[in-house]
Formats: C-alpha cells, structure tokens, sequence
C-alpha cells in the first residue's frame, strides 16, 4: 500500500474542499434543503469559526443542521435567511431516539435566542487611520427560535448580523462535512475540528494559549491551571477526531517560562481513516 506524503495529503485535502464547494454552488437553497443530512456542508466564515460561540453541543447541532440548509454562495436577499430542523434528522445526526430528539430540540430552541457570538477584531477611528484598536462585538445567532409542540419541528430566523457570515461566501471561509461532526460527542472535539479545517492547506495553525481559551470559553478554572486545558480540553479532543474523523494530529506546547505560551497544531487527514471522504 502506497503512503501518500503529507504534501500530497494536503493537496488531496484542498481537492476535496474544492469539489463540496462546487457542489454546493450548484445546489439551490430548496435543494439543499431537501439533502439528506449526510450530503450536506456546513459552510461559515473564518471570522466566525474563530470566534467564541456559546453554544452547547446541543444547541451546535441544531446550528449546523441550519447552516448546512443555507446557500452560502448566493446573496440572501432583504430579509435575513429562515430554515426549518426537524426531530427526525436530529435524530439521526446525534444518534438518539426520535422522543429524546424532541426533548433536545425544544430545549435547544428554549435557549437559542440568549446565545452571544463573540468577535475579537481590529477597529480603526477611520479608514485612513494607521493606528488600530483591539475591538470585540458580541451579536447573536438567531432572531427568532420557534419549536412545534407535538411536530418536533424547529424554525430557525438567522440576525441579519450573522448572515453574512453564512451566505454570499467566495473567500476566507471554512467548509466540512456535516456527516464529519455527527460521531463526536464533545463540542470541544467539534470546534477544534472547525479550527483545524479552516488551516487545512497548511498542515499546521498555532494559537497563543490565551486567545485558545477564549475562544474554547473555558472557564477561571482552566484559565489557572493549563493542565487543565491539556487533560480535559485538548488530549481528548484530539483523541476522539483521530478515532472518529481520520485526523492525525501532533500537538507541540511552547513556554515563556515556565508557563504555556503557545500550542501548536500539526495535523493531515488519513485516507485510509477518514470514513466521512468522498
């Protein structure tokens, strides 16, 4: 058996995003819509997927669900876009009983309306500025959140906000499978998975430790203590896409003292592991 070089893996990789993208753009929203699940992609831009996102991982799988029901290649028009979750595809993508999905789905939607994206970015008094300013501007996923009682069904109203993040994408932004994130059962395993597609060409990407827990929205605890963030966070997140999404990762801490400065992330998809590819 042939071993392809990580260079190779990593144009195979660009090859694959490619095609989902194409495929994507020649899908209408009711198409997509009407896709199972499994063939859908969940599209988003960078900005966003670095971003802190205040989701559990319930409320991330009713997110993505909608996400992958939007054509990200096409202006949503004056009013911000609307799709619908059903009990059944939740169902299927969590892997639960059809009655435990509409438990999930009304509890998700209950608190949907609350959650914050947070944006850390720079801001300047004017365009011709030279000097620059650390802002950060909070906004929300949704405007409007409506469950049907008895119908297990979710009607999803997206801020107009967040909308750009979502549609009309023709650069800087991250795709991946929809099927690739339905086996991990940690939202820590689910956003380093985002964080690492979105530097997929690359082969590597490395945070500062601190913006890392933001953006993880880990609590003081781990803010205190980094091993904490290595043996809760970062180890069994690795672990779990290994085993389940064919990654290989290597992870590298770099101190400035004695203290964590710095994690690096190098990483490849496995062909032979990667049992979401097509």
């Amino acid at each position: 058996m042939n071993t392809l070089s990580k260079k190779e893996l990593q144009i195979e990789a660009k090859k694959s995003a490619l095609k989902a993208k194409q495929k994507t753009a020649l899908r209408t929203a009711d198409e997509l819509s009407a896709l199972d699940w499994r063939d859908r992609t969940v599209n988003m831009s960078n900005a966003l997927v670095s971003s802190a996102q205040a989701l559990s991982l319930r409320e991330k799988r009713v997110m993505a669900l909608a996400v992958s029901k939007l054509d990200s290649m096409r202006h949503p028009g004056a009013a911000p876009p609307k799709v619908r979750i059903e009990a059944t595809e939740y169902a299927e993508l969590a892997d639960i009983a059809l009655n435990d999905a509409y438990k999930e789905l009304a509890e998700a939607t209950e608190h949907l309306r609350k959650r914050t994206i947070t944006f850390a970015h720079e801001w300047k008094k004017s365009p011709d500025s030279k000097k620059t300013y650390r802002a950060v501007t909070r906004t929300g996923w949704v405007d409007a959140a409506t469950y049907v009682d008895g119908q297990g069904v979710v009607d999803i109203l997206f801020t107009m906000t967040v909308t750009p993040h979502l549609t009309l994408l023709r650069e800087r932004f991250t795709s991946y499978k929809l099927q690739q994130a339905s086996a991990l059962r940690s939202l820590y395993s689910w956003r380093l998975l985002e964080l690492l597609t979105q530097f997929e060409s690359t082969g590597w990407r490395e945070f500062e430790a601190e913006d890392f827990i933001k953006t993880f929205e880990l609590g003081l605890t781990y803010q205190k203590n980094f091993g904490q963030v290595k043996r809760r966070v970062i180890e069994p997140a690795v672990k779990e896409l290994e085993a389940k999404d064919g990654w290989i990762i290597k992870v590298t801490y770099k101190k400035a003292g004695r203290k964590v400065a710095r994690i690096r992330f190098d990483f490849q998809r496995d062909p032979q592991g990667d049992l979401f590819r097509t």
